[in-house]
């Protein structure tokens, strides 16, 4: 059974996914403050004695993730570094509330998918209006600056690309690197491991052989003893006898 702050966790994420599905204006803050208390309350969640599964948990985080991404996506300002920026963005799998027929996020995504689309493509051909209203010596001017414009665009858009293809280059390389060094690391951990282990061995063997001997030293010291008892009663019997021959009881 869910526990109170869990069902408020719900309840809030529902209502941020409600915000983010709206049109929202450049004075709407109330995402970004729900966001962040949506944080506050995973990180509590993490900590409660009723938490839910790790799947849960990891489900909460990629929805709130999938928001923070969003709002960072809507402050870049130009259409085609918000479309890329969506490209990336990862929504929900499962519905938050059980009246939904498929997560939210995925909806939202969508829409933000299509708006950034519609804006790319007004960004790309926004002169085309403009020419129409123009006389046959300005139509010719303006398509040349349209055209100047959409070269332009795309040149930054192919430039972006590069960059992004460059970073995630970079970012394998280091991820290589790290992998060679881990191994690198483990490597020497076996081998000072079987080192151990080899010593170990050996001084096993060491003990083993020693013990050996001292459980002979003592056999033999044992078996000394028990011959000097032996002598000491034989002598004590013998002296004993000696004494009743050559000094009979008087009468």
């Amino acid at each position: 059974m869910a526990s109170r702050l869990e069902i408020n966790f719900i309840r809030l994420l529902s209502r941020c996914e409600t915000i983010a599905s709206e049109q929202r204006g450049e004075a709407e803050w109330r995402l970004e403050k729900y966001v962040a208390a949506l944080e506050e309350m995973l990180v509590a969640l993490r900590k409660s004695h009723s938490k839910p599964t790790p799947e849960v948990l990891t489900e909460y985080t990629r929805k709130i993730d999938f928001l923070k991404g969003l709002l960072e996506a809507e402050k870049l300002t130009s259409a085609t570094e918000k479309a890329l920026a969506n490209q990336f963005l990862a929504p929900g799998r499962t519905p938050t509330i059980a009246s939904q027929r498929m997560a939210a996020t995925k909806t939202v995504h969508m829409q933000t998918k299509a708006r950034c689309t519609g804006e790319m493509r007004d960004e790309l051909l926004g002169t085309e209006h403009q020419t129409q209203t123009y006389g046959t010596e300005g139509l010719h001017l303006d398509e040349h600056q349209s055209a100047a414009e959409l070269e332009a665009v795309l040149q930054h858009h192919h430039n972006l690309q590069e960059k992004l293809a460059e970073d995630m280059l970079s970012l394998a390389r280091n991820l290589k690197n790290n992998t060679l060094a881990a191994q690198n690391i483990i490597k020497l951990d076996n081998q000072t491991l079987s080192q151990s282990m080899r010593q170990a061995d050996q001084n096993f063997e060491k003990l083993k052989t020693e013990s050996e001997r001292l459980e002979q030293h003592t056999k033999k010291s044992v078996n000394w003893l028990l011959w000097l008892m032996l002598i000491m009663v034989s002598f004590s019997f013998i002296s004993m006898i000696l004494f009743i021959r050559f000094f009979p009881r008087l009468r």
